[in-house]
């Protein structure tokens, strides 16, 4: 159980304390609080996760005497109910991170399937504009849709960089004077 709970914590503690000092206003002791519970939650979601999976897959591979295909996709889905099931912003990212990955593996298991051909090209140069037409499309049009986190980063990328004064706001940090 341990080492879940550790890579949750190396993976959220980086994100985490970027994020909070990027976005988010307080005091230092607010700040570094958000951080640790963040990387709290993550980290026992994480291993609540991995015991739950696991826990399953074996008494599932009991109760029918071997392990089949069908165990895993049963035991992570009861699992990502009980554990990422609660829509808050650290379950939001793992899941929408997870998505991505994802939609990764299943393009590339239909592709090796033949349910699609395969390119003759390298493709990721479509998919990156694709990635970036809609992103920019939705945040411009219909912010409402992203995801906050994502809100924020393309406000202060696309927006508050609109207002400067001089070189060291693109350095230290630069928020809109609206």
């Amino acid at each position: 159980m341990h080492l879940p709970l550790r890579y949750g914590a190396k993976i959220r503690a980086p994100h985490a304390l970027v994020m909070t000092f990027l976005f988010k206003s307080g005091s230092l002791q607010e700040k570094l609080k958000a951080i640790a519970q963040a990387t709290y939650t993550h980290s026992r979601n994480l291993a609540c996760f991995v015991f739950t999976y696991k826990g399953l897959l074996a008494l599932q591979t009991y109760l029918q005497g071997e392990r089949l295909q069908i165990h895993s996709f049963l035991a992570a889905c009861i699992g990502g109910w009980l554990v990422f099931g609660e829509n808050n912003h650290i379950n939001s990212q793992i899941n929408m991170y997870l998505l991505s990955r994802i939609l990764f593996g299943l393009s590339r298991l239909a592709q090796e399937k033949g349910y699609i051909p395969a390119t003759k090209r390298d493709s990721f140069p479509l998919f990156a504009a694709l990635v970036w037409g809609i992103v920019l499309w939705l945040f411009e049009h219909h912010p409402h849709t992203l995801q906050p986190s994502l809100q924020s980063s393309m406000t202060y990328l696309y927006e508050d960089s609109n207002t400067w004064n001089d070189v060291s706001d693109f350095l230290l940090s630069n928020t809109s004077r609206r």
